[in-house]
């Protein structure tokens, strides 16, 4: 008989039974309740085995396609929980459950527009419940998560959320409030420079959504000063930033369409090494040979080396340029180390996969791959090492 236990933040113990009741959380109230223990229901739930991974980003800049890409490393599809809000925003796979962070806005549209704040601004979101749910999630407990509504605007009602294995927070916080801050396990920030994030912008929604190109101009002005104030200063807690430039190949270009993306990883952090190219710790500039990497004008350039960014010791990994050929993709990664592979071919293997994903002929596809891979192994060896806690615990 499998038996799961849940734990309230005070702490109180009881058996959850996920068919009849819950733990939940509300933003003014923490209820227990007690399920009468029914075995053919009952599921396992080790508490404690979650793992947290933070992921940062402004609307827009590709958090949707680099959580497709992760979730695709640990197998199964990504979907919204079964029978629940069709509007809920929250993907579910075998391995993972990824949550919005927009879930834990304070105020609705109206109640934004009314009080003259953006999204952005802390005041529109509920960072105490966002502690108590991803550290009770963390902590094994099922949570009663709520739902902002990105179609009404509107706060939905809550959704229950189980302790997944691996535990995506993604959106505009999740490195801003030290006590979320510090239940990450590792953390990723998707800095998009100004001049790509307008291109983009004008791609997206004049193309898709029909706007204007001074509507749009003044959408991201008036998001400016926020995402200067609140947003772009994460990244300096992240493990790793993959930061999107305008490509250097092609002089004055601002349209976006050939890019530079640099992959920054911060040294010394637990359970990750850094990907080099050719010789870890040199500095490298290098262009492939173009008989066996097929590209055509600008070309591609990569580079590697070692650096500072905010104080931190980092090894940046960097491209410039886009692929005409995919499959070709594996000459790239035979010079690559550290990139935490199960076998020969992987990444490539993984960008095939998904050839149809924004990114996937440039650096931004490249690298959240890598990224992927990189967390799968820092899942893996943080489960090895708890497993390894727990027989060393029995013997004593």
């Amino acid at each position: 008989m499998a038996i799961s236990t849940a734990h309230s933040l005070n702490p109180t113990y009881s058996i959850f039974n996920p068919t009849q009741t819950h733990l939940g959380f509300s933003q003014r109230q923490q209820v227990i309740y007690k399920a009468r223990v029914r075995p053919s229901y009952v599921i396992t739930c080790s508490a404690g085995d979650t793992i947290v991974i933070g992921l940062a980003a402004d609307s827009g800049c590709g958090k949707s396609t680099f959580m497709r890409r992760l979730t695709s490393v640990f197998g199964g599809a990504a979907e919204p929980p079964r029978g629940g809000n069709p509007d809920s925003n929250t993907l579910i796979s075998d391995t993972t459950t990824v949550i919005c962070l927009d879930d834990y806005h304070s105020l609705d549209r109206t109640g934004r527009k009314e009080k003259g704040v953006t999204a952005l601004d802390p005041r529109a979101n509920d960072f105490d419940l966002m502690y108590e749910q991803v550290k009770a999630l963390k902590s094994g407990v099922a949570v009663q998560k709520p739902i902002y509504n990105h179609v009404t605007g509107l706060l939905d009602p809550p959704e229950l959320i189980k302790p997944p294995k691996i535990l995506v927070i993604e959106g505009l916080h999740p490195m801003y409030d030290k006590r979320v801050r510090d239940l990450l396990d590792f953390s990723i920030y998707l800095d998009i420079s100004n001049d790509v994030k307008f291109a983009w912008k004008i791609q997206r929604d004049m193309a898709e959504r029909g706007h204007s190109l001074e509507s749009i101009k003044a959408s991201i002005e008036a998001r400016k000063p926020d995402f200067d104030a609140y947003i772009d200063p994460q990244k300096q807690y992240a493990d790793a930033v993959i930061e999107v430039l305008p490509t250097q190949l092609i002089p004055g270009d601002n349209e976006g369409k050939v890019l530079r993306v640099k992959l920054i990883m911060k040294e010394g952090v637990q359970y990750f090494s850094p990907v080099y190219l050719f010789d870890e710790g040199s500095t490298i500039s290098w262009i492939p040979c173009g008989r066996k990497l097929t590209c055509s004008y600008p070309g591609i350039k990569f580079a590697y080396g070692p650096d500072s960014y905010f104080g931190n010791e980092v090894s940046i990994l960097e491209m410039d340029g886009q692929f005409d050929r995919l499959d070709e993709l594996i000459y790239v990664e035979s010079h690559l180390s550290n990139i935490s592979t199960k076998f020969y071919g992987e990444v490539t293997q993984q960008m095939l996969k998904h050839s149809d994903f924004p990114g996937s002929n440039n650096g931004t596809g490249l690298f959240q791959t890598i990224v992927g891979l990189k967390i799968r192994d820092l899942f893996e060896q943080i489960s090895s090492s708890k497993a390894a806690g727990t027989l060393q615990a029995a013997k004593a």
